[in-house]
C-alpha cells in the first residue's frame, strides 16, 4: 500500500478523483465508501482526503451550487481546470481517465471489459475499445446520477436500466459522452422516449404523445404511461439535463401531444 501523501494534488490524481465523482451518487462521497477507500489506496491519500476532493468537485456543478454545496473553502484552481477539461471534451477525457485508472491498478484497459480481449489488434480494435470503454463509463455515470432508478417510474433494478441519450448517439457525436445529454430510464420508458412516444418539457415534466394518449383505456398503458403524465422526472444528483438537448428531442423526435 502506498504511504498516504500530503500536499497539493497532482493532475493525474484529480483526474482519477473526477472519474470517481462521475461514477458514484452525491450521497455516497463519504470516507467509508468502498470505492472511495479503493481510490485512496491507489493514489496514496486518506479516504477523508478523497471524500473532501469529491465534495470540492461538487461545488463546481451548477446543480449543487443551487443546493449550497461549498466543499473546502476556495478549493483549488486545478480542480476547476480538470472540471473544465472534462466538460469541454467528455469523449476524450472520459477515455483518458479510464486508461489512467487501469494503469494505476496495474491493468490493461482491455481488462475492464472482458469481450474487448477478443477483438483483433489494429485500428478497428483501437476504435472499438474506445467506444466500448466510453459507453461503459457513460452508463456508470448516468445510473449513478439517478441513483440507479428510472427517472420516469423509479424502477430500481439496474439490469433493466439504460443510460438513455436525449439527443441520439448518431445525431450529435460531440455530446455522446456529455452527462447532461443522458437520463436513466428503464427499458420500457427508454424505448418510448427513443421513438418519441414520451418527452420532457422545460420544467422536467413528463409529456405523453397523442399516440399513447389514444390508448388511455388500455390497462398496460394506464400502468406504464398514463399515471406518470404530468409528473416530474427524478431529480439527478449531478449534471442536470441540458435544456437545449431536451428541446431538440421535443422538436425532432417527439411525436406531439
Amino acid at each position: 500500500m502506498t504511504v498516504n501523501k500530503k500536499g497539493n494534488w497532482t493532475e493525474e490524481e484529480l483526474i482519477l478523483a473526477f472519474n470517481l465523482y462521475c461514477k458514484i451518487p452525491f450521497g455516497q462521497f463519504h470516507h467509508d465508501n468502498k470505492k472511495v477507500i479503493e481510490l485512496s489506496k491507489i493514489i496514496g491519500r486518506t479516504p477523508s482526503a478523497v471524500s473532501l476532493k469529491l465534495s470540492n468537485f461538487a461545488r463546481l456543478d451548477p446543480i449543487h451550487k443551487k443546493r449550497g454545496v461549498s466543499g473546502m473553502s476556495h478549493g483549488s484552481k486545478l480542480e476547476q481546470v480538470i472540471w473544465d477539461r472534462f466538460n469541454d471534451n467528455w469523449d476524450e477525457l472520459a477515455y483518458e481517465s479510464e486508461l489512467l485508472l487501469a494503469r494505476s491498478k496495474g491493468q490493461r484497459v482491455t481488462d475492464i471489459l472482458e469481450d474487448l480481449k477478443y477483438i483483433p489488434n489494429g485500428k478497428e480494435k483501437e476504435a472499438s475499445v474506445k467506444v466500448r470503454i466510453n459507453q461503459s463509463f457513460f452508463r456508470s455515470m448516468i445510473l449513478a446520477n439517478y441513483r440507479s432508478r428510472c427517472a420516469i417510474c423509479s424502477l430500481p433494478e439496474s439490469r433493466l436500466l439504460i443510460a438513455a441519450h436525449i439527443i441520439p448517439w448518431a445525431a450529435d457525436p460531440a455530446n455522446r459522452m456529455n452527462p447532461k445529454n443522458g437520463i436513466c430510464m428503464c427499458v420500457l420508458h427508454e424505448k418510448a422516449f427513443d421513438v418519441g412516444l414520451i418527452a420532457i418539457n422545460d420544467n422536467s415534466v413528463i409529456v405523453l404523445s397523442k399516440h399513447i394518449k389514444r390508448l388511455f383505456s388500455e390497462p398496460p398503458v394506464q400502468r406504464g404511461f398514463i399515471i406518470y403524465e404530468g409528473n416530474k422526472i427524478i431529480e439527478p444528483d449531478k449534471f442536470q439535463p441540458d435544456g437545449k438537448f431536451v428541446k431538440y428531442h421535443r422538436d425532432n423526435i417527439f411525436l406531439g401531444e
